[in-house]
This record gives structure tokens, C-alpha cells and sequence, in this order.
């Protein structure tokens, strides 16, 4: 693939269940200002004003086609048809909005809506997945970052507005859809069907490892930022009940898409402090820079080491998290490069959304430390790809203290078979075991946490 008179930042969603490539970290919403933008037509040389000349060339286009192509169209089809051809050869982001894709464009941040669990973008004319969202219906299928949607129904989709994909994969609550999709790393294509459902997303869901905090965050929705205070606070009171030491902190941005740009300068801002800059957005015009900083409040977890895992699922707000905490020490990034989407989009309402709307990519937003996401992502610190563990059998050679007959058991050991500890449940215990990126998240915070207290220790000699 190579979220200004008046704006309004908000999530744009073309949801089949899913955020389409329109949600991005962040979305103006533009008036235009029609008679100062387009008065430049009136002006008295118009042989040499290029808006003039571009204007004859599509007219003529334009007229031949209303009077000698095969078929009859309408002034409004061609008008649309213009419109989108010229957007969508700029960027696979850029386009055209009708009406009906206007009304649908409505803020959807509130964590619910219907359809698969998938953000999708577009890569050489398909529909490419960037994420699909934890406890969908589309990760329950199996749908994973960088498959390619070739067909849905048997239908194929190459080639289409993305807009008109969308409307092929939208459906009631509870039909099927069938969907042929392309995976690197399968030689033949995948065939998925898959059950629509009504879409409802806990921005923020955690889970206790012993004496490690674990927090997961599914998109950047309204409720991100409150979710994630509420858990800490949570999970702190927890391990406190149990006489355990806080360890630290894994924040799990794998397979969020991103969301809103605000949740992701406050989550950020919950990690930070000494007002640090978070992300600052630059478009061609060097007016139109803006910075976010953080706002010098007590860190949520200060002096606790935080791992972020972060895989090709991961992007837009979730790098613009991970990349501040990165630039400014506070975390270890783990995992695989994230997916790279840092642009953002301008919605410009047509004689006030009458005609429809542009959306045009005006700027990329920038890591801390001036670096583009767009197209690159966020290189991990610690590269650690999805494994599967196996736990060797036991040889009868090997043999160890513990085999021992009236060996002195050790009193670790004893605690755990003797353990109330509630947080010691078989699912984080199953989660631990099969999750290798998480595992080793898990085992970073702890080496860093006695790596910590030695330190401590030593300085106090």
C-alpha cells in the first residue's frame, strides 16, 4: 500500500462490523468555504487559469459520453463516477462520499455496531484486512492482518469502491456470508463463512498473571482511556488482597486498528508525565502542524516497568501509543512491526454535504521523536514472532533434585499447591501457556522488576 475554518474530530466508520479504512486515528470534518474556493473560475483570464482549462477538459469528456456512449447516464453518474476516479488515484484512502455514504459515515464510537469484527483498507484494487478485532465473529473465523478478500458470495469484489465491498459484506444480525480470501502464506485461496453478529466492543479488558497487571485495549473507542483507569485501579486493589507486589504492567495493542485520536493522546498520557509530546500531525502547509502533549499528570503505574506488544494488526492509534512510550523510554515494545497507517483524512462537505463529500488525505502524523508512521510502523524493541510452545516430555534420564525420595520440597513450590490466590486461575494459566508473545511480555516485566530491587538494594549499600 504505497482518525481549516472548522473541524470536528471523529471516528469515521463504514462498519460491516468493522472500521473501515475511513477510521483512522483521526478525521477532520471541513467546512468548505465554496464562493472564496471556487471564485478563482471567475476570474477574467481564464484562457491561462489552469482550474479553467482542467474544467474544458472534463467537459468535453464529460459531453461525449452523455451523448455517444452505448448506454444512457445520468448527469449525477458521471458527475459521481468523475469524482471517485480522480480521489481514489491519489490514495487508498482518499475518495469520494455520496449521500448515502455520508449518512452512514456517522460517528460510531460507542463500541457497538453490526457486522464481522475487520478494519479493511485497499492494496492494489483488493480488499486488504488490517485487523480483525478480538471476539468477532471475523477472529473467531480466523481472519488475520494482511489476507486479501478476493470474493464474497462466490462474487468477485477486485476491483470495486470500497464502499460497494462493504455494502457486499454488510448484512442482518445472524445471516451468513461467505468470503474467498488470499493469505502469503497459503498457495491456494481460504474460503471463510462466516455468521454476521451485532458487534459489541469492550474497548478494555484485563486479566491478572500472578503479581503482573494485564490490560488489552480493542480499539480506541470512547471508552479506551476511562476503561483502562478502571481496570488498573482494579487490578491494583486485587494483587493487594493477595499480599503481592505490583510487578508491572503488559498493555496488548495487538489487532486494535485504532479509533480515536483523543483516547489515544489520554492512554498515552495515563503512561507519561513532565508534559512530554505524544504525537504531532504535519500536512503540506506548515499552519496546519498541530502537537499533543501530555498533560504532566502523575504516571498510572510510576516506576513500574510496562512491556506493549504490539503485532500487524496494530495501527493508527495504537502507534501513535506505542511510538510516545517508545520515543520517551517508558516502554519495551514487543512482538512484530506494526501495520504503518499515519495519514489522516479531511472530510470536505459539497455545497454542505447536498452534493456529497470529498475525503482527502491532508497529513501524517509523527512519533515524539519526528518519525513518519505512514507506511513504515513501529519497529519493536524486542522482535518476538507468534510461536507455539510444546513442553517436552519428561526423560527418564534426566532427573533432578525433586526426583529425589524425602527431598525438601521447596517452599515456592508448596505456596502454589497451597495457593487461594485467585488470580492464579486455568485460564490466565492456559493464556500463559499458549500465548508465546504474552509469555514472554509476562517474563520481561518480571526479570525487569528484580533486576529493579537488586538495583535498589545496591544503592542503599
Amino acid at each position: 500500500m504505497k482518525s481549516f475554518k472548522i473541524f470536528t474530530i471523529v471516528l469515521v466508520a463504514t462498519f460491516i462490523g468493522f472500521l473501515s479504512a475511513m477510521s483512522l486515528s483521526q478525521i477532520k470534518i471541513k467546512k468548505l468555504e465554496v464562493n472564496e474556493d471556487i471564485s478563482i473560475l471567475d476570474k477574467q483570464d481564464t484562457k491561462n487559469n489552469i482550474y479553467y482549462k482542467n474544467g474544458k477538459f472534463l467537459s468535453e469528456i464529460l459531453y461525449r459520453i452523455k451523448n455517444d456512449y452505448v448506454d444512457e447516464k445520468t448527469d449525477k453518474e458521471l458527475h459521481q463516477a468523475a469524482a471517485k476516479g480522480l480521489l481514489s488515484s491519489l490514495d487508498p484512502h482518499s475518495g469520494y462520499l455520496n449521500i448515502d455514504d455520508l449518512k452512514e459515515m456517522q460517528t460510531q464510537t460507542k463500541g457497538e455496531f453490526g457486522g464481522l469484527g475487520i478494519e479493511i483498507t485497499t492494496e492494489m484494487q483488493a480488499v486488504k484486512v488490517i485487523a480483525a478485532i478480538d471476539d468477532t465473529p471475523a477472529q473467531k473465523a480466523g481472519l488475520k492482518s494482511g489476507d486479501f478478500i478476493i470474493k464474497v458470495d462466490g462474487e468477485n469484489i477486485v476491483g470495486l469502491p470500497i464502499s460497494e465491498s462493504v455494502k457486499k459484506l454488510r448484512g442482518k444480525p445472524g445471516s451468513k456470508v461467505k468470503i474467498t480470501l488470499l493469505r502469503k502464506t497459503q498457495k491456494e485461496p481460504l474460503i471463510k463463512e462466516i455468521v454476521r453478529e451485532i458487534i459489541k466492543v469492550k474497548a478494555v479488558k484485563s486479566k491478572i498473571f500472578n503479581d503482573v497487571m494485564y490490560l488489552k485495549i480493542n480499539t480506541f473507542s470512547q471508552q479506551a482511556s476511562s476503561g483502562l483507569l478502571k481496570e488498573v485501579k482494579k487490578m491494583k486493589k486485587e494483587i493487594a488482597k493477595n499480599n503481592k507486589k505490583v510487578r508491572g504492567l503488559v498493555l496488548d495493542l495487538r489487532n486494535n486498528p485504532g479509533g480515536l485520536l483523543s483516547e489515544a493522546v489520554k492512554v498515552s498520557d495515563a503512561f507519561l508525565d513532565d508534559k512530554k509530546l505524544i504525537v504531532s500531525i504535519k500536512g503540506r502547509n506548515q499552519d496546519s502542524k498541530q502537537e499533543y502533549f501530555d498533560k504532566a499528570n502523575q504516571s498510572l503505574v510510576k516506576n513500574l516497568p510496562i512491556a506493549v506488544i504490539i503485532n500487524e494488526g496494530s495501527a493508527s492509534a495504537s502507534e501513535i501509543v506505542a511510538g510516545a512510550l517508545k520515543d520517551h523510554n517508558r516502554a519495551v515494545i514487543m512482538g512484530v512491526k506494526s501495520f504503518g497507517k499515519g495519514s489522516v483524512q479531511t472530510i470536505v462537505p459539497l455545497k454542505d454535504g447536498e452534493l456529497g463529500a470529498l475525503r482527502l488525505t491532508t497529513s501524517l502524523y509523527y512519533t515524539p521523536s519526528g518519525v513518519s508512521i505512514q507506511a513504515k510502523g513501529i519497529e519493536p524493541d524486542i522482535e518476538v514472532k507468534t510461536a507455539k510452545l510444546e513442553i517436552l516430555e519428561n526423560n527418564s534420564i534426566s532427573s533432578g533434585e525433586s526426583d529425589l525420595r524425602g527431598h525438601i520440597e521447596n517452599n515456592i513450590q508448596k505456596a502454589l499447591k497451597d495457593s487461594k490466590d485467585k488470580n492464579l486461575t486455568e485460564e490466565n494459566i492456559k493464556i500463559y501457556n499458549e500465548d508465546y508473545q504474552l509469555a514472554r511480555a509476562i517474563d520481561l516485566i518480571r526479570g525487569l522488576s528484580v533486576y529493579n530491587d537488586i538495583s535498589k538494594k545496591e544503592s542503599k549499600k
